[in-house]
């Protein structure tokens, strides 16, 4: 049963009761759009195929960000990390669109803007983040409103990256990440180990000196992304790195945060003038160093921490002069 109120505004409210239902009302201008609403809606419920949208009209997708960053992220690996993209992404234009407003076509203009300005990689990343949050909202929180970004194609020519930084850029970065150059103490051992162990960087800053036997050579990663716990052998340059290091027996090894780690390696890439280098890369560099010494991938990829040799090929780049003269 619909019924209609001119608000004090001089809006028309109609509000439509059915029996085992919650009332569900909405403001038109006109009294004529609210009676065409109501009976609609009428129908829906009758047949049972009404779905009530006034929460996912009240609710941004900026709120469904917040939301899920205060709420959701900390209970994940990498969430710190994650955390900065998701409020970098909360001031876009599109996080002001309500859910309903949220639409396929929105989200693809989106797609398109953005492949003005990142790679097609990133703009990928970006829409999976938009994915996870409207679906957990699904799920969790009563956002009744089908996933808008599973009818939006995923930009073509999305290549995993293959930079490596050669000798004299690896120099320049060690000398832009000295301390004497650098607020932080810390960055230029980071690096240093991150190249060594091809250890990840929220792997590194979550590492405590208790998880590390110098006698053994050894680091326990208790929690990785992938879920397992990996115990990472050490060389011998890692050893000199760590034993070089401030320690407090029961902190953590780098006590800085993916911030200042985010910062001061951007600062330091542009200071030695080097283009297109992420510190992830640093973990390809790493994988594809120690193929050379580990040419079995049952122990390569126990090092990595990869599950399957797809992923692990993703990170492996060889040299294809090197290759030329194995082969004679």
């Amino acid at each position: 049963m619909a019924t209609f109120r001119k608000r004090s505004n001089g809006r028309w409210q109609a509000r439509v009761r059915h029996q085992g239902q919650i009332p569900v009302t909405k403001t038109f201008i006109h009294k004529v759009d609210a009676e065409r609403w109501a009976k609609q809606v009428e129908v829906e419920l009758d047949k049972g195929s009404f779905v009530n949208h006034a929460f996912a009209e009240r609710t941004t997708f900026k709120d469904l960000i917040e939301r899920y960053t205060l709420e959701v992220l900390p209970t994940m690996r990498g969430g710190t990390a994650d955390s900065i993209r998701l409020r970098a992404l909360a001031r876009k234009p599109i996080a002001q669109l309500n859910m309903v407003a949220l639409t396929p076509q929105k989200i693809a203009q989106y797609r398109d803007e953005r492949l003005k300005e990142i790679a097609p990689s990133t703009v990928t990343r970006e829409l999976a983040y938009f994915s996870s949050i409207i679906n957990h909202a699904r799920r969790e929180w009563g956002i009744n409103i089908s996933n808008p970004v599973l009818l939006v194609k995923r930009p073509v020519g999305t290549l995993s990256r293959s930079r490596m930084l050669s000798d004299d850029e690896w120099h320049r970065l060690m000398e832009a990440l000295r301390p004497v150059r650098q607020k932080s103490i810390w960055m230029q051992p980071l690096v240093r180990l991150a190249l060594e162990t091809a250890m990840r960087r929220g792997e590194l800053l979550s590492l405590h000196w208790e998880q590390i036997n110098l006698l053994k050579r050894t680091a326990t990663l208790l929690i990785t992304k992938n879920g397992d716990r990996r115990i990472v052998p050490l060389s011998t340059t890692a050893i000199e790195i760590l034993r070089g290091l401030p320690r407090n027996i029961n902190g953590p090894v780098f006590p800085i945060t993916h911030e200042v780690v985010s910062q001061a390696f951007n600062r330091a890439r542009k200071a030695a003038e080097i283009k297109d280098i992420h510190f992830h890369d640093l973990r390809h560099m790493a994988i594809t160093r120690l193929a050379e010494k580990l040419p079995n991938l049952i122990e390569l990829s126990a090092v990595s921490g990869h599950k399957s040799l797809a992923m692990l090929k993703r990170y492996y780049h060889p040299n294809p002069e090197l290759l030329a003269e194995k082969l004679g």
